[in-house]
């Protein structure tokens, strides 16, 4: 019997809801698959709630109503493609999007209002996975590794997973069972590329990292972005668009005026991302690990190469090679969350997120 269950997604770099179908009767299975667009008006509305704004309540209550109802459109889209019933989903599980993550203080915010998902679609919906983990004492993130530990775990040999989404994190999976599973964002992964490439290009990403991979790193800069001190703070930790931004960026540049070209830039932020979780698989997670890449950025050809050069003696892969698309393992996690929690069965790792305790995550909306 199928067991079917929907995973929605919109990340830090607000490029499209990813909405999938999943079937966890028995090994995980994509039924079905949809991107959802977000229109620019839309983005550029949310970028401004996230770096502040006049009338901040009130821009985030219309947010978060036309959110969830653009959640509902790409969950309903998605079951008429696929002709598959609604009936049929047992229950939704909704990211949200971000606005706001502030672990220091114990707080995030993810907008996307599952009241509205649940009646649009008539599905359960399970969101806000994230603040009983903080409640616990924890981050709040990253949630993915529970997932991945749960999915992609081996007894054969060590693994690492890379997600490449806005923010990069890792997730360490031991050979041994008995060893614990850790995790945490390592820093930017397409979030600055992506901001720069927009800038300079009037285009959403740098395709394939062809516009990096023509630029020459600038080597003082590589360095000054190195010295950020989020980079060396230990785990458990995470961050998002709050630190790493186009302000942040710009900060950066200041000092070095127009002396360096654009392409340059990008060659250095595609560096900067690869040389930062290099260093940090390094530092935790050892040198006899199998790499395995999800996220949009494993399609950054170049961003891969670099990876592979700054770990010559780890094998990369993406997680095709596990069995799940690398452009669907986010939605599928949230997916697999929501059942976690109709089970009543924890969804974060302590190890991870720094939670004194595991917690069954989300808030159901029948």
């Amino acid at each position: 019997m199928s067991a079917l269950f929907i995973g929605l997604m919109s990340g830090t770099s607000i490029d499209g809801i990813d909405a999938a179908v999943v079937d966890f009767d028995g090994t995980p299975g994509i039924v079905a698959t949809h991107t959802h667009p977000i229109a620019p008006e839309l983005k550029q509305r949310i970028l401004t709630l996230s770096h502040g704004c006049d009338n901040e309540l009130e821009q985030m209550m219309l947010l978060d109503r036309e959110v969830g109802l653009l959640f509902s459109e790409a969950t309903n889209q998605l079951l008429q493609q696929a002709n598959i019933d609604a009936t049929s989903i047992i229950a939704i599980g909704s990211h949200g999007q971000t606005v706001r993550h502030y672990p220091d203080k114990g707080t995030t915010l993810q907008i996307g209002d599952a009241n509205l998902i649940a009646e649009k679609t008539g599905i359960t919906t399970i969101a806000d996975f994230r603040r009983r983990d903080l409640a616990a004492g924890g981050e709040g993130a990253p949630l993915a590794p529970a997932f991945h530990n749960a999915v992609f775990r081996s007894t054969d040999e060590e693994r690492v997973i890379i997600n490449l989404g806005g923010i990069a994190n890792i997730t360490h999976l031991p050979v041994d069972s008995t060893e614990i599973v850790s995790g945490f964002d390592t820093g930017p992964a397409n979030i600055l590329m992506d901001s720069w490439t927009e800038r300079h290009l009037n285009q959403p990403f740098d395709r394939g990292g062809d516009w990096a991979k023509q630029g020459e790193v600038n080597q003082a800069l590589l360095e000054q972005l190195l010295q950020e001190p989020y980079l060396s703070k230990a785990p458990p930790k995470s961050t998002g668009r709050e630190l790493f931004n186009s302000d942040w960026l710009t900060q950066q540049l200041n000092s070095f005026g127009e002396t360096i070209a654009p392409e340059a830039v990008q060659a250095t932020l595609c560096q900067f991302t690869a040389t930062t979780i290099a260093d940090a698989i390094t530092n935790h997670c050892g040198n006899n690990s199998a790499v395995f890449v999800c996220g949009g950025g494993a399609h950054n050809r170049h961003l891969m190469q670099l990876l592979q050069t700054a770990l010559p003696n780890l094998r990369i892969d993406t997680t095709e090679a596990l069995g799940v698309s690398p452009d669907w393992v986010e939605a599928t996690a949230f997916a697999w969350l929501a059942k976690q929690t109709l089970e009543g069965k924890a969804g974060n790792l302590p190890a991870v997120t720094g939670a004194s305790h595991p917690v069954v995550l989300g808030a159901i909306y029948s």
